[in-house]
């Protein structure tokens, strides 16, 4: 596996424990608007309206961008092509956030964050969606999303033997650095990602895959509803 690691400090990882693992089936959720149709298909007339709307489309989608050409964090031989659900697996890494990094991948690369079960997903994604709503002062929203089923295997570094490590402290502003330091680590090393266990959900695992070959025989699951009704509280719905 290669990649761009930069200034990354390679004693993040001494100490932490590796493991040789196989994961038949992890769970991540995406928001169901990407399971459906093109938003441009309903735009277009013909079959050649609609290339020349995605051609459109592909001068500023981070992934199509990083397919052909790749980023600065991102070489586009890493990437995936000619599996089921390539597109989701690329724009996981393609999609980063500038503004804010995630506890295991930074400003300008992303990674695939799954579980091993529905429920712990449930809990990051609803914990993080409410912190989005009370940044918008209402706490009313009701996102359908999806299953993404995959299966992964290889060298992981294992956070679950270390359960009071910085990378897994509830405060982003001190869980992501760490987070952000042992992946890069990671990266440099290698390994295919970090096992962790979950900070919002109470003995649910986490796994994050951080090469997008790490993910492997995607197939779509079953769909849930999240539903806030003005509290932070949420309900979660199966469709």
């Amino acid at each position: 596996m290669t990649g761009c690691v930069e200034g990354f400090d390679a004693g993040a990882m001494d100490g932490l424990p590796l493991v040789r693992v196989a994961f038949l089936r992890t769970v991540r959720l995406v928001p169901s608007a990407r399971l459906r149709e093109a938003v441009l298909a309903p735009l277009a007339d013909s079959d050649d309206e609609l290339a020349l709307l995605a051609e459109i489309e592909g001068a500023t989608s981070g992934r199509l961008i990083s397919e052909a050409r790749g980023r600065v964090a991102l070489n586009a031989a890493e990437l995936v092509h000619g599996v089921p659900h390539a597109r989701f697996i690329n724009a996981s890494f393609a999609y980063a956030r500038p503004r804010q990094p995630n506890r295991f991948s930074p400003a300008d690369r992303g990674a695939w964050y799954a579980a091993l079960d529905v429920a712990t997903c449930v809990a990051e994604v609803g914990h993080h969606l409410t912190r989005a709503l009370a940044d918008a002062g209402d706490f009313h929203a009701v996102v359908d999303y999806g299953e993404m089923l995959a299966s992964m295997a290889g060298l992981f570094v294992d956070l679950r033997q270390v359960a009071d490590h910085g990378a897994l402290h509830p405060d982003p502003a001190i869980g992501y650095p760490a987070g952000n330091a042992v992946a890069a680590a990671t990266r440099a090393a290698g390994h295919n990602g970090i096992i962790y266990p979950s900070v919002r959900h109470a003995g649910g695992t986490c796994i994050a895959a951080l090469w997008p070959n790490v993910v492997q025989s995607v197939m779509q699951g079953s769909m849930v509803r999240l539903t806030w009704s003005g509290s932070p509280r949420f309900d979660v719905t199966a469709l």
